[in-house]
Protein backbone atom coordinates (compact mmCIF):
# COMPACT_ATOMS: atom_id res chain seq x y z
CA UNK A 1 0.00 0.00 0.00
CA UNK A 2 1.58 3.53 -1.21
CA UNK A 3 1.79 6.10 1.57
CA UNK A 4 -0.14 8.87 0.87
CA UNK A 5 2.31 12.15 -0.27
CA UNK A 6 1.50 15.51 1.82
CA UNK A 7 0.77 18.18 -0.61
CA UNK A 8 2.56 21.87 -0.17
CA UNK A 9 0.53 23.59 2.52
CA UNK A 10 -1.53 26.32 0.47
CA UNK A 11 -0.19 29.49 1.46
CA UNK A 12 -3.26 31.96 3.02
CA UNK A 13 -4.76 34.57 1.05
CA UNK A 14 -5.40 37.25 3.85
CA UNK A 15 -3.32 37.91 6.42
CA UNK A 16 -5.72 39.81 9.65
CA UNK A 17 -4.62 41.34 12.15
CA UNK A 18 -6.82 39.31 14.37
CA UNK A 19 -8.47 40.55 17.64
CA UNK A 20 -7.95 44.28 16.68
CA UNK A 21 -9.99 44.06 13.64
CA UNK A 22 -12.73 41.84 15.39
CA UNK A 23 -13.74 43.60 18.03
CA UNK A 24 -14.46 46.55 15.65
CA UNK A 25 -17.10 44.10 13.79
CA UNK A 26 -18.21 43.11 17.78
CA UNK A 27 -19.43 47.00 17.94
CA UNK A 28 -21.57 47.66 14.64
CA UNK A 29 -25.35 47.12 15.37
CA UNK A 30 -26.68 43.21 13.81
CA UNK A 31 -27.65 44.00 10.71
CA UNK A 32 -24.44 46.18 9.99
CA UNK A 33 -22.45 43.49 11.38
CA UNK A 34 -23.72 41.06 9.32
CA UNK A 35 -23.95 42.73 6.36
CA UNK A 36 -20.11 44.34 6.53
CA UNK A 37 -18.86 40.35 7.43
CA UNK A 38 -20.42 39.44 3.91
CA UNK A 39 -18.97 42.60 2.24
CA UNK A 40 -15.34 41.49 3.99
CA UNK A 41 -15.78 38.04 2.32
CA UNK A 42 -16.58 39.37 -0.87
CA UNK A 43 -13.51 41.27 -0.84
CA UNK A 44 -11.42 38.57 0.20
CA UNK A 45 -12.83 36.32 -2.19
CA UNK A 46 -12.13 38.79 -4.95
CA UNK A 47 -8.63 39.05 -4.04
CA UNK A 48 -8.39 35.13 -4.01
CA UNK A 49 -9.71 35.12 -7.78
CA UNK A 50 -8.23 38.23 -9.09
CA UNK A 51 -5.21 37.56 -10.98
CA UNK A 52 -2.09 39.44 -9.77
CA UNK A 53 -3.38 40.42 -6.19
CA UNK A 54 -2.00 38.07 -4.06
CA UNK A 55 -1.94 38.02 -0.31
CA UNK A 56 -4.21 40.65 0.88
CA UNK A 57 -4.12 42.26 4.69
CA UNK A 58 -6.44 42.69 7.14
CA UNK A 59 -5.74 45.79 9.28
CA UNK A 60 -7.45 49.22 10.74
CA UNK A 61 -6.79 52.16 9.24
CA UNK A 62 -8.49 55.23 11.17
CA UNK A 63 -10.62 52.64 13.30
CA UNK A 64 -12.04 50.58 9.94
CA UNK A 65 -11.77 47.18 8.52
CA UNK A 66 -9.23 48.41 5.38
CA UNK A 67 -7.83 45.29 2.81
CA UNK A 68 -4.00 45.80 1.21
CA UNK A 69 -2.36 44.43 -0.89
CA UNK A 70 1.07 44.81 0.69
CA UNK A 71 2.36 41.84 -1.21
CA UNK A 72 2.42 42.96 -5.10
CA UNK A 73 1.02 46.68 -3.95
CA UNK A 74 -1.35 46.36 -7.19
CA UNK A 75 -4.29 47.97 -5.49
CA UNK A 76 -5.53 51.03 -3.30
CA UNK A 77 -6.67 50.53 -0.01
CA UNK A 78 -10.17 49.19 0.58
CA UNK A 79 -12.34 50.25 4.12
CA UNK A 80 -15.52 49.57 5.19
CA UNK A 81 -17.79 50.58 8.24
CA UNK A 82 -20.73 51.78 8.48
CA UNK A 83 -21.63 55.42 7.93
CA UNK A 84 -22.22 57.02 11.28
CA UNK A 85 -24.58 59.39 10.51
CA UNK A 86 -27.20 57.30 9.00
CA UNK A 87 -28.12 54.43 11.32
CA UNK A 88 -28.57 51.42 8.58
CA UNK A 89 -25.60 52.36 6.18
CA UNK A 90 -23.03 51.05 5.26
CA UNK A 91 -19.89 51.78 2.85
CA UNK A 92 -16.94 50.58 0.96
CA UNK A 93 -14.53 53.34 0.83
CA UNK A 94 -11.87 54.04 -1.52
CA UNK A 95 -8.94 56.84 -2.14
CA UNK A 96 -10.73 59.85 -2.86
CA UNK A 97 -7.43 60.92 -5.07
CA UNK A 98 -7.72 58.05 -7.92
CA UNK A 99 -10.38 58.05 -10.07
CA UNK A 100 -12.41 54.55 -8.89
CA UNK A 101 -15.39 56.05 -7.81
CA UNK A 102 -15.68 58.19 -10.97
CA UNK A 103 -15.25 54.98 -13.09
CA UNK A 104 -17.40 53.10 -10.97
CA UNK A 105 -20.12 55.47 -11.31
CA UNK A 106 -19.95 55.03 -15.02
CA UNK A 107 -20.24 51.45 -14.55
CA UNK A 108 -22.59 51.05 -12.50
CA UNK A 109 -24.90 54.39 -11.95
CA UNK A 110 -28.05 52.42 -10.48
CA UNK A 111 -25.30 52.74 -6.99
CA UNK A 112 -25.35 55.10 -4.46
CA UNK A 113 -21.61 57.15 -4.04
CA UNK A 114 -20.57 59.75 -1.25
CA UNK A 115 -18.73 61.81 -3.41
CA UNK A 116 -15.44 60.90 -4.83
CA UNK A 117 -14.48 58.26 -1.79
CA UNK A 118 -17.43 55.46 -0.95
CA UNK A 119 -20.53 53.03 -2.37
CA UNK A 120 -22.94 53.73 0.02
CA UNK A 121 -25.75 50.35 0.85
CA UNK A 122 -28.70 50.01 3.00
CA UNK A 123 -28.02 46.68 5.70
CA UNK A 124 -31.91 46.47 4.95
CA UNK A 125 -31.45 45.93 1.35
CA UNK A 126 -29.28 42.61 -0.57
CA UNK A 127 -25.76 43.03 -1.60
CA UNK A 128 -25.19 43.88 -5.44
CA UNK A 129 -22.62 41.25 -5.11
CA UNK A 130 -21.73 41.54 -9.09
CA UNK A 131 -21.02 45.00 -9.56
CA UNK A 132 -19.09 45.32 -6.04
CA UNK A 133 -17.04 42.01 -6.88
CA UNK A 134 -16.21 43.76 -10.18
CA UNK A 135 -15.63 47.04 -8.12
CA UNK A 136 -13.46 45.28 -5.68
CA UNK A 137 -11.69 43.70 -8.28
CA UNK A 138 -10.93 47.48 -10.03
CA UNK A 139 -9.74 48.59 -6.73
CA UNK A 140 -7.23 45.78 -5.61
CA UNK A 141 -5.75 46.12 -9.25
CA UNK A 142 -5.80 50.01 -9.58
CA UNK A 143 -1.74 50.27 -9.42
CA UNK A 144 -0.86 47.15 -11.24
CA UNK A 145 -3.42 49.01 -14.04
CA UNK A 146 -1.56 52.22 -14.25
CA UNK A 147 1.58 50.82 -14.00
CA UNK A 148 0.79 48.74 -17.29
CA UNK A 149 -0.14 51.75 -18.98
CA UNK A 150 2.94 54.13 -18.27
CA UNK A 151 4.87 51.38 -20.25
Amino acid sequence: MKKPTKSPAKRPRAKTSGPAVEAVFDTYPKPVKAKLLALRRLILDTAKSTKGVGLVEETLKWGQPSYLTLETKSGSTIRIDQVKAEAGQYAVYFHCQTNLVETFRELYPELRYGGNRSILLDAGEKLPEVALRHCIALALTYHARKRKAAK
